[in-house]
């Protein structure tokens, strides 16, 4: 049954042994995880309104992420800056793919649709030529 606590949904499965309680957050960090690890990924966009792309690292892999897990499903939508040069529906369903299958194995819920939004594109030199001008 699905359980509020503060403002983190919870899952939580009984056995009898006791309880198994997966937080929202959990499901997140393992979509975010599965997301960055597919080639062609740059990194996770928070979604801004206007446009606007914040690339984010590793360090808040929930950022960029939005789960809604019910009692046995969970639904996912993924914020993502690609690689210019990538063929975008491949990596897309890579994703699709990748997330669906490590919050299946790791939770045991059955993940019904993961939606994927590309934000922008990341062109490889910009940090290089960024850094130049900032020294």
């Amino acid at each position: 049954m699905d359980k509020l606590a503060g403002d983190i949904q919870i899952l939580e499965a009984e056995n009898e042994i006791g309880s198994v309680r997966i937080a929202d957050e959990v499901v997140a960090i393992i979509a975010g995880l599965a997301a960055t690890e597919v080639p062609g990924v740059a990194g996770m966009s928070g979604g801004l309104a206007g446009g606007i792309a914040e690339m984010l690292g590793r360090k808040n892999l929930t950022r960029g992420v939005k789960v809604e897990v019910g009692e046995r499903q969970a639904a996912v939508d993924l914020f993502l800056i690609v690689e210019y040069g990538v063929k975008i529906p491949e990596v897309a369903w890579r994703v699709q793919e990748n997330v669906k299958k490590a919050i299946e194995s790791m939770t045991g819920l059955d993940v019904v649709e993961v939606n994927i939004h590309v934000q922008g594109v990341k062109i490889s030199g910009e940090e290089k030529e960024e850094e130049a001008r900032v020294k």
